[in-house]
């Protein structure tokens, strides 16, 4: 939980860098979080509201937390616009979100 205020807590501070497992909590967290008010807004249709204020809200911490993450693992900021490419995108901004973290010089951290 501890990752998922430290998303909403850095927002717009895009000079740091996430490690593996603050990305993936925080991530975790933020789909708990929207399953839980899709099936709120599926049974009571009033709270959609909620639903849709929370999905635009989301959207600019969560590319931070993504840009930090792509950082520590030693790549550029733009490599959050790969699931643009058809096909195989996703696939490769997921492959590079899981990398190891490496230090500022491209070596591995152990």
């Amino acid at each position: 939980m501890q990752e998922y205020m430290n998303m909403w807590r850095n927002y717009l501070n895009f000079s740091d860098r996430t490690n593996r497992r603050g990305f993936w909590m925080a991530a975790l967290c933020n789909l708990i979080v929207s399953v839980v008010l899709a099936l709120m807004t599926a049974i009571m249709p009033f709270l959609l509201f909620f639903f849709l204020f929370y999905s635009l809200a989301v959207i600019v911490p969560e590319f931070n937390l993504t840009v930090r993450r792509l950082r520590d693992a030693g790549r550029k900021w733009y490599y959050v616009f790969l699931p643009f490419i058809p096909v195989i995108g996703s696939a490769i901004l997921l492959i590079t979100l899981c990398r190891r973290p490496v230090e500022n010089d491209g070596t591995p951290v152990v």
